[in-house]
């Protein structure tokens, strides 16, 4: 429901001027907007109101444009409502601004952060309280052995009991989020806690284990970022009425203003939203967010990319956070220290197979040609190696034989391509230009490669000024112009 102010129209000034108390039933409630100042200027009514709403007082500037019915005054804020209201205006007001000879009184945005119990994620709630942000702490609960909800095993591990008492006493969320509350506490914001089992499960657990049955090469991190935090919770923490949502992934949001005479301030319209590399090049995670859409950038916040990661240590004992000296994490989330060869052992065929040189001569054995990507040098035996053998390469896999091709030539000499095609592309402004020259890696933290592409039907084919080893299908192919992360695909 909308609350209407009455006639409020440009001939009714006395009205205007004597009106004090202008009330709408809305939700079984009544609001009430007090009217402290009516400046009529040409054509515009200005009305600045006070919303008392239950244990807070909101305060916003208000023109004609938002009679009847939509708030327009520097932000897309959708229908006036109790929960717009409660949510977006207060009584917060900056210092003094001498330039403008007046108090500002700001827009208080309300910012969702996954607290996700680490030190990145910790600093930038911090980061956020500091700017005077409206700051809810939210921790993802992702897929585990167990379901939360009925306190059984999941379908996944069911009959498994091995590998559920494995996972559970590996498995750190319950750690993870006391750490997150800690957090919330020490900040004083409010913490919440998001179930998105089943979402995980679906979108990365079960991905990853399709994939290796298939014998490619999944990324669960480029898909956790897709399907759960810039998926399931972003879409539900906008719902919530979050204005913006924020992780502390170590990249950066370019923002260009695509028609300069807009006149509304921080139009998301007139916008034109770039995923930006980290300043840390070693933390750099542009390359696990290549799925992002503009909408997305249009409401995230990345609030630690412009720090290196001592920095944001720094920042953490500053602050005194909990979370100050912990270690980062490793690997997925819902295994912790559990190696994903294990893991995947539980879900895969395994069967020996054997591993042959680039001659065809069978030079020993393996546990599974699905188990494996190309350019990996662990996990397969050699019989009668020598000491003075070189380290021997995957360059080639037969799932249907179980067979693993391997050499001991060099790794970046082996296995080479000068071009490889993408599918399931994205890409997150406008699709690169064909023929020019950009940079592209095909594993996180890789130096960058030079290339170009060309679109063709429904793929694109990367082309490298020098050719690369160890492109595997699978991988997420991650492409950029100089510091802007354009997208990218998944190899074929």
């Amino acid at each position: 429901m909308l609350i209407r102010v009455r006639h409020l129209l440009r001939g009714d000034r006395d009205f205007l001027h004597k009106a004090k108390i202008v009330t709408e039933r809305l939700k079984k409630d009544i609001i009430k907007l007090v009217i402290d100042e009516v400046v009529i200027e040409g054509e515009s009514v200005k009305i600045f109101a006070t919303i008392p709403l239950p244990n807070k007082i909101h305060e916003r500037e208000m023109d004609k444009t938002d009679i009847p019915g939509t708030f327009n005054a520097g932000a897309t804020l959708g229908p006036v409502n109790e929960t717009n209201m409660a949510r977006i205006w207060n009584k917060h007001k900056q210092p003094f601004d001498h330039a403008q000879g007046k108090a500002n009184t700001p827009l208080k945005r309300k910012v969702f952060v996954g607290l996700s119990g680490g030190v990145d994620s910790s600093v930038s709630a911090a980061l956020l309280v500091e700017q005077n942000y409206d700051v809810t702490g939210v921790f993802i609960k992702v897929w585990d052995p167990f379901d939360s909800a009925q306190g059984k095993p999941s379908t996944l591990t069911q009959g498994r009991p091995e590998l559920q008492d494995k996972l559970q006493k590996i498995c750190t969320w319950r750690d993870d989020r006391r750490d997150a509350m800690r957090v919330a506490a020490k900040l004083g914001i409010p913490f919440k806690t998001i179930d998105l089992s089943a979402e995980y499960k679906q979108g990365v657990v079960d991905y990853m284990i399709a994939e290796y049955k298939a014998g490619r090469t999944p990324n669960p991190d480029v898909m956790c970022n897709k399907m759960v935090k810039f998926g399931a919770f972003y879409d539900w923490a906008i719902e919530q009425g979050a204005d913006y949502v924020a992780t502390g992934h170590y990249s950066g949001i370019t923002r260009i203003m695509a028609n300069p005479k807009s006149q509304i301030p921080n139009d998301k319209q007139a916008q034109i939203f770039k995923l930006q590399k980290g300043k840390d090049k070693l933390k750099d995670q542009s390359y696990f967010l290549w799925n992002l859409k503009p909408e997305h950038l249009a409401h995230t916040l990345f609030p630690i990319g412009d720090y290196e990661k001592s920095q944001v240590r720094e920042l953490a004992r500053k602050f005194a956070l909990p979370t100050a000296e912990k270690k980062d994490s490793q690997g997925l989330c819902f295994i912790g220290k559990l190696d994903v060869k294990d893991f995947l052992k539980e879900f895969l065929y395994t069967k020996k197979g054997e591993v042959v040189n680039e001659e065809g001569k069978v030079i020993g054995e393996h546990n599974g040609a699905t188990f494996f990507t190309i350019g990996e040098r662990h996990g397969f035996l050699i019989k009668n190696k020598t000491p003075d053998d070189k380290a021997y390469y995957v360059v080639a896999k037969d799932i249907i034989k179980n067979r693993l091709v391997v050499s001991a030539k060099a790794q970046q000499n082996i296995s080479q391509s000068s071009f490889v095609n993408l599918e399931q592309t994205n890409w997150i402004d406008r699709p690169p230009t064909e023929n020019k020259n950009y940079t592209c890696r095909f594993r996180y933290r890789q130096a960058l490669a030079q290339c170009c592409l060309e679109k063709n039907r429904e793929t694109w084919v990367v082309k490298f000024e020098v050719p690369q080893a160890s492109l595997t299908s699978g991988q997420s192919l991650v492409v950029y112009d100089n510091e802007i992360c354009l997208g990218g695909g998944v190899i074929v």
